[in-house]
């Protein structure tokens, strides 16, 4: 069981996020179709919330959105690439 988990941490890491390729999938639905669970998925989860506020940024800055403007766009734009919390 642990060599399962830590080869889906492995494979959480090293294979690029997906959810920027294709606009209508989200990091949740990512690590729903990769089935994964317990640590690999809180780690897919915080790279990729991470990777999408990265992407957020730059796109806010692509568009010259600054100020409070530009907080506003980033948390609705990381909150729409991390998609609905799986229960």
């Amino acid at each position: 069981m642990r060599k399962l988990v830590l080869s889906s941490f492995v494979l959480a890491v090293l294979l690029p996020v997906a959810s920027f390729a294709e606009p209508t999938s989200s990091c949740t639905a990512s690590a729903t179709e990769k089935k994964l669970a317990g640590a690999a998925k809180t780690s897919f989860m915080k790279k990729c919330e991470k990777d999408a506020a990265a992407f957020c940024d730059t796109a806010a800055a692509e568009k010259k959105i600054y100020g409070a403007a530009k907080n506003s766009f980033t948390k609705k734009c990381v909150k729409d690439a991390v998609g609905a919390a799986a229960s």
